[in-house]
């Protein structure tokens, strides 16, 4: 029997995934970080990016798209509170086109230090929702 880990990814606005996992990568500020059942403690801050959780009898990750957010990692236990997050399921290019679009205008618009920061998050997050899709409908027609 496979070791595993319990995974709990939440946003704001709702509980994104709650299960077992063998192993989860999370995009963290300095790399991905790869973590496996039995990891020591850790908790860290994670940048916009791609989170892959490696379903058990499964052979395709379960993908979610985060716009940052803290991780927490026990050694039976993960929690990832993210700022916003979508299933890769969920997500809708023409939204993420939209997205990015919202995040250049409130860029060029910026009234403060703090809208400059909030409108870079969300560019990046559009930005790197955008990308991944791009890129698996490559590999999907390849």
């Amino acid at each position: 029997m496979a070791f595993r880990i319990h995974v709990d990814v939440v946003s704001a606005e709702e509980q994104i995934f709650s299960g077992e996992a063998e192993f989860a990568v999370f995009p963290g500020e300095a790399g991905e970080l790869g973590i496996f059942p039995r990891h020591a403690p850790l908790l860290t801050r994670v940048r916009p990016g791609e989170v892959r959780l490696k379903i058990p009898d499964r052979d395709e990750f379960e993908r979610v798209y985060v716009s940052g957010g803290i991780l927490e990692v026990q050694p039976t236990l993960i929690t990832l509170l993210a700022d916003t997050a979508i299933r890769a399921k969920d997500r809708d290019e023409a939204e993420a086109i939209k997205a990015k679009k919202r995040a250049e205008e409130a860029q060029r618009n910026r009234s403060s230090e703090a809208s400059y920061a909030s409108a870079e998050a969300e560019l990046a997050h559009a930005i790197t929702q955008q990308m991944n899709m791009l890129k698996k409908g490559r590999k999907a027609h390849a």
